[in-house]
Protein backbone atom coordinates (compact mmCIF):
# COMPACT_ATOMS: atom_id res chain seq x y z
CA UNK A 1 0.00 0.00 0.00
CA UNK A 2 3.01 2.14 0.70
CA UNK A 3 4.16 1.83 -2.63
CA UNK A 4 2.29 4.56 -4.94
CA UNK A 5 2.93 7.04 -2.15
CA UNK A 6 6.26 6.85 -2.38
CA UNK A 7 6.52 6.96 -6.21
CA UNK A 8 4.36 10.74 -5.57
CA UNK A 9 7.25 11.85 -3.59
CA UNK A 10 9.94 10.99 -6.27
CA UNK A 11 7.72 12.57 -8.95
CA UNK A 12 10.18 15.47 -10.90
CA UNK A 13 8.71 19.09 -10.79
CA UNK A 14 9.74 20.33 -14.11
CA UNK A 15 10.37 24.42 -13.65
CA UNK A 16 11.63 27.23 -15.17
CA UNK A 17 13.31 29.45 -12.51
CA UNK A 18 13.50 33.14 -12.75
CA UNK A 19 13.87 36.40 -10.13
CA UNK A 20 12.06 39.75 -9.31
CA UNK A 21 14.14 41.54 -6.38
CA UNK A 22 15.81 39.51 -3.87
CA UNK A 23 13.48 36.52 -3.88
CA UNK A 24 13.38 33.05 -6.80
CA UNK A 25 10.72 32.11 -8.41
CA UNK A 26 9.34 29.18 -10.31
CA UNK A 27 6.71 28.12 -12.89
CA UNK A 28 5.42 24.52 -14.17
CA UNK A 29 7.85 24.64 -17.90
CA UNK A 30 4.70 23.04 -19.07
CA UNK A 31 3.26 26.43 -18.55
CA UNK A 32 5.68 28.07 -20.64
CA UNK A 33 5.62 29.07 -23.96
CA UNK A 34 8.62 30.80 -24.63
CA UNK A 35 11.34 33.45 -22.73
CA UNK A 36 12.38 36.48 -24.98
CA UNK A 37 14.06 39.18 -24.30
CA UNK A 38 12.40 42.50 -23.87
CA UNK A 39 11.36 44.54 -27.26
CA UNK A 40 9.49 47.64 -27.75
CA UNK A 41 5.70 47.42 -25.70
CA UNK A 42 2.92 49.60 -26.37
CA UNK A 43 1.74 51.07 -23.74
CA UNK A 44 -2.32 51.13 -23.34
CA UNK A 45 -4.60 53.95 -22.28
CA UNK A 46 -6.55 52.69 -18.96
CA UNK A 47 -5.07 49.52 -18.47
CA UNK A 48 -4.37 48.48 -15.03
CA UNK A 49 -1.26 49.14 -13.04
CA UNK A 50 0.57 46.10 -13.17
CA UNK A 51 0.15 45.93 -17.34
CA UNK A 52 3.03 47.40 -19.24
CA UNK A 53 1.37 46.92 -22.32
CA UNK A 54 1.42 44.90 -25.60
CA UNK A 55 3.94 43.82 -27.78
CA UNK A 56 3.59 42.11 -31.54
CA UNK A 57 5.01 38.53 -30.74
CA UNK A 58 5.69 37.19 -34.35
CA UNK A 59 1.44 38.89 -35.53
CA UNK A 60 -0.06 38.35 -32.35
CA UNK A 61 -0.32 40.87 -29.92
CA UNK A 62 -0.01 39.82 -26.27
CA UNK A 63 -0.70 41.75 -23.17
CA UNK A 64 2.74 42.51 -20.98
CA UNK A 65 2.47 41.87 -17.16
CA UNK A 66 4.96 43.59 -15.11
CA UNK A 67 4.86 41.01 -12.25
CA UNK A 68 7.14 43.89 -10.03
CA UNK A 69 4.06 45.66 -10.25
CA UNK A 70 1.72 42.52 -9.36
CA UNK A 71 3.22 41.74 -6.50
CA UNK A 72 3.30 45.56 -5.30
CA UNK A 73 7.14 46.27 -5.47
CA UNK A 74 8.80 49.44 -7.11
CA UNK A 75 9.30 49.36 -11.12
CA UNK A 76 12.39 48.42 -12.15
CA UNK A 77 14.12 49.76 -15.14
CA UNK A 78 14.58 47.16 -18.10
CA UNK A 79 18.51 45.98 -18.73
CA UNK A 80 20.30 43.12 -20.42
CA UNK A 81 19.04 40.67 -18.01
CA UNK A 82 15.03 41.52 -18.18
CA UNK A 83 13.07 38.76 -20.11
CA UNK A 84 9.29 38.28 -20.94
CA UNK A 85 8.18 34.68 -19.76
CA UNK A 86 5.19 33.98 -22.74
CA UNK A 87 3.01 31.87 -21.15
CA UNK A 88 -0.53 30.42 -21.74
CA UNK A 89 -3.39 31.05 -18.62
CA UNK A 90 -6.73 29.81 -19.36
CA UNK A 91 -6.24 30.28 -23.17
CA UNK A 92 -4.92 33.39 -23.10
CA UNK A 93 -1.37 34.06 -24.11
CA UNK A 94 -0.12 36.43 -21.74
CA UNK A 95 4.02 37.92 -21.20
CA UNK A 96 5.10 38.31 -17.62
CA UNK A 97 7.61 40.47 -17.17
CA UNK A 98 11.00 39.18 -14.79
CA UNK A 99 14.47 40.69 -13.43
CA UNK A 100 15.79 37.47 -14.82
CA UNK A 101 15.41 33.72 -16.20
CA UNK A 102 17.57 31.53 -13.73
CA UNK A 103 17.54 28.07 -14.99
CA UNK A 104 14.99 25.11 -15.69
CA UNK A 105 15.36 23.16 -12.38
CA UNK A 106 14.10 19.39 -11.57
CA UNK A 107 12.91 19.40 -8.06
CA UNK A 108 11.57 15.81 -6.28
CA UNK A 109 7.50 16.82 -5.10
CA UNK A 110 8.34 15.94 -1.85
CA UNK A 111 10.73 18.94 -1.14
CA UNK A 112 8.13 21.17 -1.34
CA UNK A 113 5.87 22.87 1.39
CA UNK A 114 2.24 24.56 1.29
CA UNK A 115 2.84 28.48 1.26
CA UNK A 116 3.09 30.12 4.86
CA UNK A 117 0.27 32.56 5.20
CA UNK A 118 2.76 35.65 3.33
CA UNK A 119 5.89 35.07 1.87
CA UNK A 120 8.23 37.84 0.56
CA UNK A 121 5.10 40.69 1.41
CA UNK A 122 3.11 39.15 -1.15
CA UNK A 123 -0.09 37.57 0.03
CA UNK A 124 -0.12 33.67 -0.30
CA UNK A 125 -2.89 33.32 -2.89
CA UNK A 126 -0.68 33.14 -5.92
CA UNK A 127 1.29 31.09 -4.09
CA UNK A 128 1.05 27.00 -4.98
CA UNK A 129 4.20 26.44 -2.39
CA UNK A 130 7.56 26.87 -1.50
CA UNK A 131 10.57 24.54 -2.97
CA UNK A 132 13.55 24.00 -0.62
CA UNK A 133 16.73 23.52 -2.49
CA UNK A 134 20.23 22.69 -0.67
CA UNK A 135 20.89 26.68 -0.33
CA UNK A 136 18.02 28.75 -1.19
CA UNK A 137 13.87 28.66 -1.38
CA UNK A 138 11.89 28.70 -4.27
CA UNK A 139 8.49 30.23 -4.90
CA UNK A 140 6.27 28.54 -7.04
CA UNK A 141 3.29 30.72 -8.65
CA UNK A 142 0.46 29.54 -8.91
CA UNK A 143 -0.46 31.38 -12.37
CA UNK A 144 -4.07 30.55 -12.44
CA UNK A 145 -4.63 32.64 -9.54
CA UNK A 146 -2.06 35.35 -10.62
CA UNK A 147 -4.30 36.99 -12.73
CA UNK A 148 -8.32 37.05 -11.43
CA UNK A 149 -11.00 36.35 -13.99
CA UNK A 150 -11.64 40.04 -14.30
CA UNK A 151 -8.00 40.75 -14.90
CA UNK A 152 -8.48 38.07 -17.54
CA UNK A 153 -11.62 39.81 -18.71
CA UNK A 154 -9.59 43.59 -19.10
CA UNK A 155 -6.36 41.83 -21.32
CA UNK A 156 -8.56 39.97 -22.93
CA UNK A 157 -10.59 43.25 -24.53
CA UNK A 158 -6.63 44.97 -25.41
Amino acid sequence: MNEPQKKQDDELMQLVTFSIGEEEFGVDILKVQEIIRTMEITKVPKAPNFVEGVINLRGKVIPIIDLRRRFGLSSKEHDKHTRIIVIEINNMIVGFVVDSVSEVLRIPASTVEPPPAVVAGMESEYISGVGKLQDRLLILLDLDRLLSNDDLDVLGQM
